[in-house]
């Protein structure tokens, strides 16, 4: 299972393509975050675990974390990145007509945790 500055690694080059920012100096124990570069929204935090074990998305609780981008290039270059890394793919970029005009891309980061990078705007070529 990758250590806390392994997924810092990975979430420091992820980041940036979704239009994220670290907001706060990496905390002595390791701890960091992220959130939107100049706008209000949520912020991501992660820390060591003190009682390590592994994630399951079949569990009851968080499932995933979609990431909202302003257009399907985006999405694309997001989904480039993660097949770069080896990431394990779960669905390439393509719409999603079940949810509206969702143009989607998921992904399972390091730590087996459900990724995706989705534009919920139509393709403006039509």
């Amino acid at each position: 299972m990758p250590d806390l500055a392994a997924a810092k690694r990975y979430y420091d080059e992820l980041m940036p393509i979704l239009g994220l920012k670290q907001w706060f100096p990496t905390s002595a124990d390791g701890s960091f975050n992220y959130g939107p570069d100049g706008a209000l929204g949520s912020q991501l935090f992660f820390y060591q675990a003190l009682e390590p074990s592994d994630y399951s998305q079949h569990g009851t609780g968080l499932q995933h974390i979609a990431f909202s981008v302003q257009n399907r290039q985006i999405v694309r270059e997001a989904h480039e990145w993660a097949v770069s890394k080896g990431a394990e793919i779960l669905n390439e970029p393509r719409e999603f007509p079940e949810y509206g005009t969702h143009y989607t891309t998921y992904w399972l980061d390091p730590h087996g945790f459900k990724l995706e990078a989705v534009c919920p705007f139509p393709d403006p070529a039509g």
